[in-house]
């Protein structure tokens, strides 16, 4: 049988979203992106303004004054035949659990540090419609705050062709969905100079990664800067024991400016067990290091709930007295109907048999009877 399972995945086919120390691509034209074209539907060129701080590097970053606005223009162009949508999307940056900035459309949250949201400064349409071989020009809005800034505000623009969700594909008896986009980022800062990271550990908590049960360090880059080249490393113990149960390293990660991400911490597919637990927490960047020694507990609760989610747990459950009965009581039921019906006819056969035999009797007596005559005859 075919699962009915529906997959959504944006594909950035231009990720003009990556930061310094980082390989960049270029910006996309009308003219040498037309092989794009087909999976997208349309081509966009970006217009860099006087204003941008840096030539050659596929992105936006625009150096700006306190109350100032701007507008800066992306022409989108339909090389085909057809008429179609562009959705604009508009979003703050964000980092995901793998020490990945996002700067499309994300379920993420904003972190708490957070003042100047993206996606409430920079303003434009939702949508642009292109006819067949049109090209418009789409006008972003940029309006600063008139307290001015520090550090580097960031966020992307997302430019995906409406209406792909026929766009579908079947594999390994799944249904997937394949969504195609162009994400731009964009950072907005009042100053050439940089601010110096910094972190501050928000909690340590029990779930589960891709539906398997994990522990979250969950902390927060609270300073408008770009926290580059991080290393995250992760012991947990039993509170009173010194045993290492679960540990991770990873390196080369990143986060955004006024961000926060959730580390997960594999349970390496063991059931979760209720308890304190203690988090050896270091993350370092460069000369700079973080370190934290965080207790926390999982309920009971929380521990039954995530076994019972984990796809990839044997579970190792008692005996279900209840189910046990009903078998029995069903077997014996069937047995008792079955034994029954064996008497029943049993009993029937032998009737028959006794019925036959008198029978035969009856006929053999008046057989011999009717030989005999009277001596008189």
């Amino acid at each position: 049988m075919r699962k009915r399972i529906n997959v959504i995945g944006i594909v950035s086919l231009i990720v003009l979203m990556l930061l310094p120390s980082v390989l960049f691509t270029t910006p996309a034209h009308a003219d040498d992106n037309d092989d794009l074209a087909g999976a997208t539907g349309f081509t966009y060129r970006v217009h860099f303004p006087d204003n941008q701080m840096e030539d050659n590097i596929g992105y936006y970053k625009l150096k700006m004054s306190k109350g100032q606005e701007q507008t800066v223009n992306v022409t989108l162009t339909n090389p085909s035949a057809e008429k179609l949508t562009v959705n604009v999307g508009l979003n703050g940056a964000v980092t995901n659990q793998n020490g990945v900035i996002e700067y499309g459309d994300s379920d993420i949250e904003n972190d708490a540090s957070l003042k100047f949201d993206f996606a409430d400064i920079v303003t434009g349409p939702e949508s642009v419609d292109l006819e067949a071989g049109e090209t418009k020009t789409l006008e972003l809005k940029i309006q600063m705050p008139e307290t001015g800034i520090e550090g580097v505000i960031a966020g992307g623009i997302q430019l995906m062709k409406a209406n792909q969700e026929d766009n579908i594909s079947n594999e390994g008896g799944s249904r997937i969905i394949n969504q195609y986009a162009y994400v731009i980022a964009m950072l907005l800062q009042e100053s050439a100079g940089t601010l110096t990271p910094d972190l501050k550990l928000n909690q340590v908590f029990a779930g589960q990664s891709n539906y398997r049960n994990a522990i979250f360090i969950d902390f927060s880059n609270i300073i408008p800067a770009f926290l580059n080249d991080m290393t995250v490393e992760t012991q947990i113990n039993a509170k009173g024991n010194e045993a290492v149960l679960y540990e991770r390293k990873q390196t080369a990660m990143r986060m955004a400016p006024n961000s926060f991400i959730q580390f997960p911490i594999s349970m390496n597919g063991e059931r979760m067990i209720s308890g304190t637990y203690i988090a050896n927490i270091l993350v370092t960047s460069g000369d700079q290091k973080w370190a934290w020694k965080e207790e926390f507990e999982i309920t009971q609760e929380d521990a039954d709930k995530f076994n019972e989610r984990d796809v990839g747990l044997v579970q190792e459950k008692g005996f279900n007295w209840q189910l046990i009965v009903m078998i029995v009581g069903a077997v014996l039921a069937l047995g008792g109907v079955v034994y029954g019906l064996i008497v029943f006819l049993r009993k029937k056969q032998q009737k028959k048999e006794q019925a036959e035999k008198q029978a035969r009797k009856k006929k053999k007596a008046n057989g011999t009877k009717s030989k005999k005559r009277p001596l008189d005859e």
